[in-house]
């Protein structure tokens, strides 16, 4: 799947009022899609507060490697991860499709950096597929499934994700342990 970008807004705004269809399996859900080296990702739309440009944050000294730093948005100060250095990318650029996804969280707004957003999807139930069982010791438990929104072909695949799990994790600790 190749996607290419003529101009990437600077702000996008999720709507908080999507409408979301439903099919005989279930309510269909929206994924905010992006890319992370040679991986497409997804994460549910209603966890988007905003999508902003990059901008490089201000470094927090004792942060673990993939947290950036902290940008002031809107007067708040946001802790700022970057995404490709949590799943393992030793080689990480910036470029003009680089952006900061803002994510409004359990008790919390975060901001997670990735090296471009695609689009939002639509997925059934239908179309979400269960990981399969690997037998490694690195805990992968915020992937909730694989989307497959279209062909049964590798490039049409999206890893789906459960930010709040992820940014709850031990060594991120942005968001509170306790959810439910």
């Amino acid at each position: 799947m190749q996607v290419t970008f003529t101009m990437l807004p600077t702000i996008f705004q999720a709507a908080p009022d999507a409408i979301q269809a439903t099919t005989s399996d279930g309510p269909a859900r929206e994924f905010l899609t992006f890319r992370i080296g040679a991986v497409a990702y997804g994460i549910d739309t209603l966890k988007v507060q905003e999508i902003c440009g990059y901008e490089p944050p201000t470094p927090m000294v004792g942060a673990t490697a993939f947290v950036a730093g902290v940008l002031n948005l809107h007067g708040a100060i946001v802790p700022i991860v970057d995404l490709r250095r949590k799943f393992g990318m030793t080689r990480v650029e910036f470029n003009h499709l680089t952006v900061t996804v803002i994510l409004t969280l359990a008790d919390r707004v975060v901001g997670a950096v990735v090296d471009s957003v695609s689009d939002v999807v639509t997925l059934t139930p239908a179309q979400i597929r269960p990981i399969p069982e690997f037998n490694t010791s690195v805990g992968a438990n915020f992937i909730t499934g694989i989307g497959a929104p279209g062909r049964d072909d590798q490039d049409d695949m999206l890893v789906l994700l459960d930010v709040e799990t992820l940014m709850a994790s031990s060594d991120m600790g942005l968001v509170a342990q306790t959810l439910q």
